[in-house]
């Protein structure tokens, strides 16, 4: 991962409405949840979740598919992923024999 995009998904992720949307998102699985259900569960007006929906897919970190006539929201588990390791992938990487977070050679 690029530092320019971890940047961009830290920066979504650094606003409480999105953090608690995502985390959302991701406790829902694989089928994620219709964009009615997200705003109930949040109980935050739907022109403020429709703006933050819109700043999380723009950085890919959540992505939204049409089922009939509902929108189902969607966590991307792999950009989520590139992004934990990208944050731990040099962990103590100057420090001498430390074995934080590395995965064994």
């Amino acid at each position: 991962m690029k530092i320019d995009d971890a940047a961009a998904h830290l920066e979504a992720l650094g606003n409480p409405t999105r953090l608690k949307i995502y985390r959302t998102l991701v406790r829902a699985g694989h089928a994620g949840m219709p964009v009615g259900r997200l705003q109930e569960r949040l109980k935050i007006p739907a022109s403020t979740l429709s703006h933050h929906v819109k700043a999380l897919v723009a950085v890919g970190l959540i992505s939204q598919v049409r089922e009939g006539t509902t929108l189902v929201c969607h966590a991307e588990y792999d950009t989520m992923r590139s992004l934990v390791g990208f944050l731990v992938a040099e962990c103590c990487a100057d420090e001498a024999g430390c074995k934080e977070a590395r995965p064994a050679a």
